[in-house]
């Protein structure tokens, strides 16, 4: 459930970011070649695996970059599925073509095509990611884009640190998730948990049959400071890391710089990133090896019924292998509008040409159309539930300023589903859990120094409310970053209109923009 208000000025005084101009290196173009293709491997005492991979790495490669530069990724479509890379968290400030969600801002690139990725990392400095945005392609096609200072490590607002370490955490299936997802939409029937959780694509010594080389290890000495960039690239699960005997400082979250604080264990869910300070332990031998627990939150796991979103609805014609003669299926909705992506003409596409007919609507609801106990026993009667599959988007003005309470329910069980919004951070002024209560939620609203993300974890059975200004013209997907969600109908898309000038629109496609087939 969600609610919407929006208004045209900006009246509260939250922070300035102020960008010190000063002789550091200038901006430059940081290019790769990404080749998506077959890659065999072998886990977990299982036969060898042929998994989709960029240049046969598992992450793959690491984009470094400063702020301000260009990226450039030339990607070369080698396997023999369709494809996409989403950059996650990154604004794309007037490169709206290069977001990357198949379907809302391009076609996908076909077996054997290419499509080249050009995007600007200016205002933005922290961890970031990207990863496949088809199918459940993003299991193996991630890795991370780490964005520095321009000025370089001594420009951080903390303590320089000796050393940074580049940490993603991950789920692994002995199986192919293509199929897995295509049996997953056909069946009506969630795909199964992960067989394992990795760090940096290993599965650690923590599992049956774990060779030593499946270890993920981070060299660091005895009263050094290190930076660990820390990425949940998982598709379905919130995970809990920890360092054993070690405290962490956390200054960072989604690419934004945060009010230090210290903790014992980091919580991040799918699609979130946290940079945290940890100082190796005294009294440790130098270059000792920390272990490093991974946890998982299998209580938020998907299951049959998917959790606090979901609702009843009615098989696509194409899911062949439902069960037609049993009561109907369960999808998921916002505002009871379960969303699905157009078959062949992009969103953003029909956007730029001003032909939205036939490939998406403009009636998304303000709010839900049926009010209820959303975290109560009244939610588990789900006869007034039914949803519709369709591709409603809501429209907002160039630079309006919106308010969003992100309600969870009870449906069939609860669950804290991360929510990420394409194109723009947002502000977190509030979070509880229960039924959203206005009167009493905004007296506790932050407006001082709020949390600024691009994926929250909305409390298990709770609310949050965010605020942003749609100063970004586009088509921009917000959706649960459980994939297993995504495909129910999680989702919506923001279709934000045209400011005044030509800077403020949206531009014409790059000629290479991939065509649907």
């Amino acid at each position: 459930m969600i609610y919407i208000s929006m208004s045209l000025h900006w009246s509260l005084l939250l922070f300035i970011a102020i960008a010190l101009v000063s002789s550091v290196a200038q901006a430059a173009v940081v290019e790769h070649t990404f080749n998506v293709g077959n890659f065999s491997i072998s886990q977990l005492c299982q036969p060898p695996l042929i998994i989709t991979a960029v240049n046969g790495q598992l992450p793959g490669p690491t984009i470094y970059a400063r702020e301000g530069d260009t990226v450039v990724v030339h990607l070369v479509n080698t396997s023999p599925y369709s494809m996409t890379l989403h950059w996650h968290g990154v604004l794309q400030r007037g490169t709206p073509w290069a977001d990357g969600p198949a379907m809302v801002t391009q076609c996908p690139v076909q077996p054997g095509g290419n499509y080249t990725y050009r995007f600007n990392v200016d205002g933005q400095e922290g961890t970031l990611w990207w990863h496949a945005h088809v199918s459940f392609h993003r299991a193996t096609v991630y890795g991370a884009l780490v964005i520095r200072p321009r000025g370089g490590a001594k420009a951080y607002p903390f303590p320089k640190p000796d050393k940074e370490h580049v940490v993603i955490l991950g789920e692994w299936w002995n199986a192919t998730v293509y199929d897995m997802e295509r049996m997953a939409f056909l069946t009506g029937i969630p795909a199964p948990h992960a067989d394992a959780y990795t760090i940096n694509g290993k599965p650690g010594d923590l599992y049956n049959c774990s060779a030593p080389n499946q270890t993920a290890k981070f060299e660091v000495r005895q009263n050094g400071t290190y930076l660990l960039r820390i990425i949940n690239a998982g598709m379905n699960t919130p995970l809990f890391f920890k360092v054993a005997k070690h405290r962490l400082t956390v200054v960072g979250a989604d690419a934004c710089y945060t009010k230090p604080y210290k903790t014992d264990v980091v919580v991040v869910s799918p699609g979130q990133t946290v940079d945290a300070l940890m100082v190796a332990s005294a009294g440790q031998r130098h270059g000792h090896r920390a272990p490093v627990l991974l946890r998982h939150d299998r209580a938020a796991a998907p299951r049959q019924a998917v959790g606090g979103a979901a609702r009843r609805g009615h098989p696509h014609p194409e899911q062949l292998l439902c069960n037609r003669s049993a009561p109907p299926v369960f999808s998921s909705s916002m505002n009871n509008a379960s969303f699905v992506v157009p078959k062949n003409t992009s969103l953003l596409e029909a956007h730029f040409r001003r032909e939205p007919a036939g490939v998406y609507t403009r009636d998304f609801p303000d709010t839900p159309p049926v009010v209820f106990d959303y975290t109560g026993d009244e939610s588990d009667n789900a006869t007034m539930q039914f949803t519709t599959k369709s591709t409603k988007v809501k429209t907002l003005r160039y630079n309006e300023t919106v308010e969003m309470v992100l309600q969870n329910t009870r449906l069939i069980a609860k669950e804290s589903h991360p929510m990420h919004i394409h194109g723009f951070n947002f502000f977190i002024l509030a979070q509880g859990f229960g039924n959203y209560d206005k009167r009493r939620a905004e007296r506790r609203f932050n407006l001082v120094d709020p949390q600024e993300r691009n994926t929250i974890a909305v409390p298990t059975g709770g609310w949050a409310v965010i605020r942003f200004v749609a100063d970004n013209p586009g088509m921009w997907y917000m959706h649960c970053h459980f994939d297993a969600h995504i495909s129910l109908g999680l989702a919506m898309v923001l279709e934000v209109l045209d400011g005044p000038t030509p800077e403020t629109s949206v531009p014409p496609p790059p000629a290479d923009l991939p065509r649907c087939s």
